[in-house]
Protein backbone atom coordinates (compact mmCIF):
# COMPACT_ATOMS: atom_id res chain seq x y z
CA UNK A 1 0.00 0.00 0.00
CA UNK A 2 1.16 3.28 -0.68
CA UNK A 3 0.99 6.60 1.05
CA UNK A 4 0.59 9.54 -1.56
CA UNK A 5 2.16 13.10 -1.27
CA UNK A 6 0.15 16.13 -1.09
CA UNK A 7 2.16 19.74 -1.78
CA UNK A 8 4.22 20.79 2.53
CA UNK A 9 6.20 20.63 4.59
CA UNK A 10 3.63 19.03 7.24
CA UNK A 11 3.08 15.72 4.86
CA UNK A 12 5.04 12.50 4.86
CA UNK A 13 7.30 11.59 2.38
CA UNK A 14 5.17 8.37 -0.27
CA UNK A 15 5.62 5.35 1.98
CA UNK A 16 5.45 1.97 0.59
CA UNK A 17 5.94 -1.55 3.10
CA UNK A 18 6.52 -4.63 1.06
CA UNK A 19 5.73 -7.52 3.37
CA UNK A 20 7.84 -11.03 2.74
CA UNK A 21 10.83 -9.26 0.88
CA UNK A 22 12.87 -12.15 1.79
CA UNK A 23 11.46 -15.70 1.64
CA UNK A 24 14.02 -17.02 4.12
CA UNK A 25 13.40 -15.05 6.56
CA UNK A 26 10.30 -15.88 9.56
CA UNK A 27 9.63 -12.01 9.21
CA UNK A 28 10.42 -9.80 6.80
CA UNK A 29 10.25 -6.36 4.74
CA UNK A 30 11.11 -3.82 2.76
CA UNK A 31 9.93 -0.06 3.63
CA UNK A 32 10.51 3.05 1.52
CA UNK A 33 9.98 6.65 2.68
CA UNK A 34 10.99 9.44 -0.04
CA UNK A 35 14.15 8.53 -0.98
CA UNK A 36 14.91 5.89 1.84
CA UNK A 37 15.20 2.46 1.54
CA UNK A 38 15.47 -0.37 4.67
CA UNK A 39 15.24 -3.71 3.97
CA UNK A 40 14.24 -5.40 7.98
CA UNK A 41 14.53 -9.28 8.10
CA UNK A 42 13.83 -10.96 11.68
CA UNK A 43 14.92 -14.09 12.28
CA UNK A 44 14.03 -16.61 14.95
CA UNK A 45 16.69 -18.54 17.21
CA UNK A 46 16.50 -20.84 20.10
CA UNK A 47 17.87 -19.73 23.28
CA UNK A 48 18.46 -16.33 24.99
CA UNK A 49 21.66 -13.69 25.87
CA UNK A 50 23.81 -15.49 28.84
CA UNK A 51 22.87 -12.99 30.56
CA UNK A 52 19.18 -13.99 30.77
CA UNK A 53 19.55 -17.65 31.35
CA UNK A 54 17.73 -17.46 34.69
CA UNK A 55 15.36 -15.93 33.00
CA UNK A 56 11.94 -17.25 32.17
CA UNK A 57 11.11 -15.03 28.94
CA UNK A 58 12.50 -14.81 25.38
CA UNK A 59 14.44 -11.66 24.22
CA UNK A 60 13.76 -9.33 21.29
CA UNK A 61 17.05 -7.31 19.47
CA UNK A 62 18.31 -5.10 16.44
CA UNK A 63 21.20 -5.01 13.97
CA UNK A 64 21.60 -2.10 11.88
CA UNK A 65 24.11 -1.36 9.14
CA UNK A 66 24.44 1.15 6.16
CA UNK A 67 25.15 -0.61 2.94
CA UNK A 68 28.41 0.92 1.44
CA UNK A 69 26.61 2.95 -1.57
CA UNK A 70 23.28 3.52 0.21
CA UNK A 71 24.66 7.28 0.87
CA UNK A 72 26.56 9.99 -1.53
CA UNK A 73 30.07 8.76 -1.14
CA UNK A 74 30.50 5.19 -0.24
CA UNK A 75 30.20 4.05 3.43
CA UNK A 76 32.60 1.99 4.68
CA UNK A 77 31.04 -1.56 6.14
CA UNK A 78 31.86 -1.91 9.84
CA UNK A 79 33.52 -4.84 10.90
CA UNK A 80 34.30 -6.43 13.99
CA UNK A 81 33.07 -3.29 16.02
CA UNK A 82 30.53 -0.94 15.33
CA UNK A 83 30.16 3.26 15.38
CA UNK A 84 28.68 4.68 18.26
CA UNK A 85 26.19 5.60 16.13
CA UNK A 86 25.26 2.18 14.80
CA UNK A 87 25.20 1.17 18.12
CA UNK A 88 22.68 4.02 19.57
CA UNK A 89 20.34 3.63 16.25
CA UNK A 90 20.56 -0.46 17.06
CA UNK A 91 19.38 0.16 20.70
CA UNK A 92 16.59 1.99 20.00
CA UNK A 93 15.25 -0.33 17.30
CA UNK A 94 15.37 -3.16 20.04
CA UNK A 95 13.89 -0.71 22.80
CA UNK A 96 10.94 0.72 20.78
CA UNK A 97 10.28 -2.99 19.08
CA UNK A 98 10.60 -4.73 23.02
CA UNK A 99 8.03 -2.43 24.16
CA UNK A 100 5.21 -3.92 22.09
CA UNK A 101 6.67 -7.08 22.60
CA UNK A 102 5.37 -9.85 25.78
CA UNK A 103 9.02 -11.49 26.47
CA UNK A 104 7.29 -14.14 28.82
CA UNK A 105 5.36 -15.07 25.97
CA UNK A 106 8.09 -15.96 23.43
CA UNK A 107 9.66 -18.28 25.86
CA UNK A 108 12.92 -18.99 25.22
CA UNK A 109 13.79 -17.67 21.93
CA UNK A 110 15.63 -14.99 20.62
CA UNK A 111 14.33 -12.93 17.74
CA UNK A 112 17.20 -10.64 16.05
CA UNK A 113 15.87 -8.14 13.30
CA UNK A 114 18.87 -6.85 11.18
CA UNK A 115 17.73 -3.72 9.22
CA UNK A 116 20.18 -2.91 6.29
CA UNK A 117 20.29 0.47 4.96
CA UNK A 118 19.43 0.29 1.32
CA UNK A 119 19.31 3.93 -0.02
CA UNK A 120 19.66 6.49 2.80
CA UNK A 121 17.89 9.80 2.28
CA UNK A 122 17.09 11.08 6.03
CA UNK A 123 14.75 8.92 8.61
CA UNK A 124 16.64 5.83 7.96
CA UNK A 125 16.55 4.64 12.20
CA UNK A 126 12.12 5.71 11.79
CA UNK A 127 12.05 3.84 8.93
CA UNK A 128 13.47 0.92 10.23
CA UNK A 129 11.15 0.52 13.52
CA UNK A 130 8.42 0.89 11.57
CA UNK A 131 9.56 -1.94 8.96
CA UNK A 132 11.30 -4.12 11.64
CA UNK A 133 7.86 -4.03 13.39
CA UNK A 134 6.49 -6.04 10.03
CA UNK A 135 8.48 -8.26 10.06
CA UNK A 136 8.82 -8.89 13.98
CA UNK A 137 5.21 -9.37 13.76
CA UNK A 138 4.76 -12.07 11.15
CA UNK A 139 8.43 -14.03 12.97
CA UNK A 140 5.71 -14.04 16.16
CA UNK A 141 3.23 -15.60 14.09
CA UNK A 142 5.51 -18.28 12.63
CA UNK A 143 6.65 -18.84 16.10
CA UNK A 144 2.45 -19.41 16.87
CA UNK A 145 1.45 -21.00 13.75
CA UNK A 146 4.67 -23.60 14.44
CA UNK A 147 3.59 -24.41 17.60
CA UNK A 148 6.76 -23.20 19.14
CA UNK A 149 4.76 -20.83 21.65
CA UNK A 150 1.29 -20.77 22.52
CA UNK A 151 0.46 -16.89 22.72
CA UNK A 152 1.12 -13.97 20.33
CA UNK A 153 3.28 -11.64 21.98
CA UNK A 154 2.80 -8.44 19.92
CA UNK A 155 0.76 -5.98 22.78
CA UNK A 156 0.21 -2.85 20.25
CA UNK A 157 1.67 -1.48 16.84
CA UNK A 158 4.69 0.44 16.61
CA UNK A 159 6.08 3.23 14.21
CA UNK A 160 8.31 6.10 14.02
CA UNK A 161 8.60 9.53 11.88
CA UNK A 162 10.92 12.19 12.18
CA UNK A 163 9.80 15.62 12.55
CA UNK A 164 11.79 19.14 12.84
CA UNK A 165 12.24 22.97 12.61
CA UNK A 166 13.77 23.83 8.98
CA UNK A 167 13.83 27.40 8.10
CA UNK A 168 11.56 28.62 11.10
CA UNK A 169 8.84 25.74 9.79
CA UNK A 170 7.76 22.29 10.80
CA UNK A 171 8.43 19.64 9.17
CA UNK A 172 7.40 15.79 8.91
CA UNK A 173 9.19 13.19 8.13
CA UNK A 174 12.62 15.17 6.88
CA UNK A 175 14.78 14.27 4.30
CA UNK A 176 18.74 14.45 4.33
CA UNK A 177 18.45 17.85 2.86
CA UNK A 178 16.28 19.46 5.28
CA UNK A 179 17.33 16.66 8.12
CA UNK A 180 20.89 18.00 7.53
CA UNK A 181 20.25 21.74 7.87
CA UNK A 182 16.98 21.37 10.11
CA UNK A 183 17.30 24.22 13.22
CA UNK A 184 15.53 21.33 15.47
CA UNK A 185 15.69 17.29 14.85
CA UNK A 186 13.63 15.57 16.42
CA UNK A 187 12.55 11.48 15.98
CA UNK A 188 9.83 9.87 17.73
CA UNK A 189 8.23 6.25 18.26
CA UNK A 190 4.83 5.57 19.15
CA UNK A 191 2.56 2.47 19.89
CA UNK A 192 -0.85 2.01 18.24
CA UNK A 193 -2.67 3.10 21.24
CA UNK A 194 -0.39 6.64 21.10
CA UNK A 195 1.40 5.88 23.53
CA UNK A 196 5.16 7.32 23.51
CA UNK A 197 7.80 5.11 23.29
CA UNK A 198 10.44 7.58 22.32
CA UNK A 199 11.64 11.30 21.98
CA UNK A 200 14.92 11.85 20.36
CA UNK A 201 15.14 15.64 19.64
CA UNK A 202 17.91 18.30 19.79
CA UNK A 203 18.25 22.25 18.78
CA UNK A 204 20.74 22.56 16.28
CA UNK A 205 20.49 26.16 16.33
CA UNK A 206 18.64 27.90 18.73
CA UNK A 207 16.52 26.69 21.48
CA UNK A 208 12.80 25.59 20.64
CA UNK A 209 9.98 26.87 22.34
CA UNK A 210 6.94 24.30 24.42
CA UNK A 211 4.60 25.36 21.88
CA UNK A 212 7.20 24.44 19.33
CA UNK A 213 7.44 20.79 21.33
CA UNK A 214 3.78 20.47 21.17
CA UNK A 215 3.43 21.12 17.34
CA UNK A 216 6.34 19.03 16.42
CA UNK A 217 4.67 16.01 18.45
CA UNK A 218 1.35 16.23 17.35
CA UNK A 219 2.50 16.26 14.03
CA UNK A 220 4.81 12.89 14.61
CA UNK A 221 1.27 11.29 16.04
CA UNK A 222 -0.49 12.72 12.82
CA UNK A 223 2.53 10.98 10.47
CA UNK A 224 2.63 7.95 12.38
CA UNK A 225 -0.84 7.41 12.51
CA UNK A 226 -0.49 7.37 8.41
CA UNK A 227 1.91 4.32 9.08
CA UNK A 228 0.06 2.57 11.95
CA UNK A 229 -2.68 2.19 8.47
CA UNK A 230 -0.05 1.15 5.90
CA UNK A 231 0.91 -1.57 8.86
CA UNK A 232 -2.44 -2.72 9.44
CA UNK A 233 -3.10 -2.84 5.44
CA UNK A 234 0.07 -4.88 4.84
CA UNK A 235 -0.41 -7.45 8.00
CA UNK A 236 -3.99 -7.84 7.47
CA UNK A 237 -5.34 -6.61 10.46
CA UNK A 238 -7.85 -4.30 12.16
Amino acid sequence: MTKKKNSGLETMRPTKIKRKAVKSAEGSALITMGGTSVLCAASVEEGRPRWMRNEARGWVTAEYGLLPRSTSTRTRRERGSVSGRTQEIQRLIGRSLRAVTNLEAIDNYTIIVDCDVIEADGGTRCASITGGFVALYDACRSLVKSGKIENFPITDLCAAISVGIWKGAPVLDLDYEKDSSADVDMNIVMTGSGKMIEIQGTAEGEPFSRAQLDRLIGLAAGGIGDLFAIQRKVLGIK
